[in-house]
């Protein structure tokens, strides 16, 4: 997935209600950059980091400036947008690019659960319904292992007993994991951040909802999906 416009370097000053960030661009130039983010950014957003914006001229956008990536030591990055994930999973899913996941039909958001969508639900005959969430991350206390979640979340917990549920209906369910890092080699979940979550994860693996872990591939000019990386229990 290429990015729209090319991103251009920046430095964080503040991150700030959420969803907005003052940057300084090269030129010296302060602008309020749009974060497409929710999530606490734990280790992401740090006063001075080098980071990676992309500039538009969409006159129905207030903000002309979108934070997409933090670049690290190393040549490393990590994505912050949120709605990266998504749309490069479906691309490498069109594409039949994702291993054991070869579908005629890739169907976004459907309704499923108690007042939910899956973000997927890949079809093909003669094979059992394969629900599929897709969680974003970005957590890294330790080098080389990502973690999820990054805060608490009820929602990420509703997902895995609704998961379960397809499960029991005679479906298959996946949680895919895609870890917008290039620095990482394994994931975990992060159970002292949220230790429900992590408790609804281990039941949800018991009664037959499958996980996928698999990083990314990230420059500034696009982001694509790389390797499967081992789950930790």
């Amino acid at each position: 997935m290429r990015f729209q416009t090319p991103l251009v370097p920046a430095t964080l000053i503040r991150r700030y209600k959420r969803f907005l960030a003052d940057v300084r661009l090269e030129d010296g130039r302060e602008v309020v950059a749009h974060c497409a983010n929710p999530g606490s950014m734990m280790g992401l957003a740090e006063e001075g980091m080098r980071i990676w914006v992309e500039p538009n001229d969409d006159p129905k956008k207030k903000l002309k400036y979108g934070w997409r990536l933090v670049e690290h030591d190393g040549g490393h990055f990590t994505g912050v947008d949120t709605s990266v994930p998504n749309r490069a999973l479906k691309a490498a899913l069109l594409a039949r690019e994702v291993s054991g996941l070869s579908y005629d039909s890739v169907r976004p958001e459907v309704k499923y659960g108690e007042n939910s969508r899956v973000d997927f639900l890949l079809e093909t005959a003669g094979a059992a319904d394969l629900y599929l969430e897709v969680k974003s991350v970005t957590l890294m206390r330790r080098a080389g292992l990502a973690e999820f979640p990054d805060s608490v979340t009820a929602r990420g917990l509703k997902h895995l007993q609704e998961l379960a549920q397809v499960v029991s209906e005679g479906h298959r369910a996946m949680l895919f994991y895609l870890v917008q890092r290039t620095d990482a080699d394994r994931v975990s979940v992060a159970a002292d951040i949220d230790p429900a979550y992590a408790a609804g994860f281990a039941e949800a693996r018991a009664q037959g909802v499958e996980v996928m872990a698999v990083d990314c591939e990230i420059s500034p000019e696009q982001i694509s999906l790389g390797r499967v990386l081992p789950i930790l229990d």
